[in-house]
């Protein structure tokens, strides 16, 4: 696909939510056709019933596969055919379902490469899945799909602050539970790898929440040592910091990413500093992930006045991290070989000794 422009799939989240909504706001500008194709999955019956409701105008091309995307146009692929009850505002398992079709559809020609970067539109998880699995996020199916269940790290990202956390979306005592040693050393090991091929930041530094506002044995004994393994393999992360002290202070504005021990302590400050336009990138995954820093929004679910910004950003986050990517991988990929062969003694006790000094002549 290098020949032509990216190819963005978007999926249209739950179609009872805000998805079709910021998805024709975003595309009211032409000119980010001129960036990407746009592939929105998702339903062309669902798609008009909410640009009715709404008194749009948004013109798409109805498409059956991802090979029949045109460029400078909005492409809708049918993932179903079936009549779908739109109840706006409301999430039911009908809206859940018709979201999952939407994303297994598109993690399918991910893997087939019929597509660039995947943006995902909100999708509720109050609604759980009807076929007995326990993933309910897009992540969840992400990492699921591709065969690396718990690899992903979700980075939050906005113009002032890059944050994750090394434990998920779970409830608080759950995360605490799970805090070690090994489990941070994969995730700030993931983090440090992404802000260098996806962001293209050559030395990243990275700053370590504490678990305690005032340093306590988790720091002694499992932050502390996860910092001093890192730092050994190259990594360059610093910490622990009190989270009260870090973000007051400004103290985020010094490191190219901060690393949270759990999902609230990241989402606090980043709602105190970012509420507004922040969008997630997914590492650690083999596909481009990115998603707007919003749910659904059934609240505000055909009033017409979605905020389309977040979304629109995100499509910008993807296709800059599958260019970046693209530009880190390829000269990994086909290194130049050696024109020379250097001869150097291997020997252990010529290359550790100290060379004596010459006694002067008499």
């Amino acid at each position: 696909m290098e020949e032509n422009k990216i190819r963005i799939a978007i999926t249209h989240g739950d179609t009872n939510g805000i998805g079709y909504e910021t998805i024709f706001k975003a595309f009211a500008d032409p000119a980010i056709l001129e960036l990407c194709t746009p592939i929105i999955y998702g339903s062309p019956k669902v798609a008009a019933y909410h640009r009715k409701s709404l008194d749009m105008q948004a013109n798409f091309a109805i498409i059956s596969k991802a090979e029949d995307a045109k460029d400078n146009r909005l492409n809708m692929l049918t993932c179903f055919d079936e009549e779908v009850k739109v109840d706006i505002g409301v999430p039911t398992k009908v809206s859940y379902i018709a979201a999952r079709k939407a994303l297994d559809r598109a993690l399918a020609d991910h893997a087939a490469g019929l597509f660039d970067a995947l943006v995902t539109s909100p999708m509720t998880n109050e609604v759980g899945p009807e076929d007995g699995t326990t993933a309910t996020t897009p992540l969840q199916y992400i990492e699921r799909a591709s065969g690396n269940a718990g690899k992903g790290l979700v980075i939050h990202v906005n113009d002032s602050l890059r944050i994750a956390s090394v434990t998920g979306d779970i409830p608080l005592g759950d995360a605490l539970r799970e805090i070690r040693k090994d489990l941070i050393v994969e995730k700030a090991t993931v983090f440090f790898n992404s802000l260098r091929r996806d962001f293209r930041i050559p030395n990243p530094r990275i700053a370590l929440l504490q678990v305690n506002l005032v340093a306590g044995p988790e720091e002694e004994e499992i932050l502390k040592p996860a910092i001093t393994e890192l730092n050994n393999a190259g990594i360059g992360i610093y910490g622990p910091y009190p989270v009260d002290e870090f973000f007051s202070h400004y103290e985020h504005t010094l490191f190219d990413g901060t690393l949270a021990i759990y999902q609230s302590q990241a989402m606090t400050p980043l709602r105190m500093l970012a509420e507004e336009g922040r969008v997630m990138l997914t590492a650690g995954l083999p596909i481009v992930h990115t998603a707007p820093g919003f749910g659904p929004c059934f609240e505000s679910a055909g009033l017409g006045t979605a905020d389309e910004s977040a979304l629109r950003d995100a499509i910008y986050l993807a296709i800059d991290t599958f260019r970046y990517r693209k530009e880190h991988d390829e000269p990994l990929s086909n290194p130049l070989k050696k024109l020379y062969h250097e001869k150097r003694d291997e020997s252990e006790k010529v290359r550790f000794s100290i060379p004596k000094k010459h006694e002067p002549h008499a």
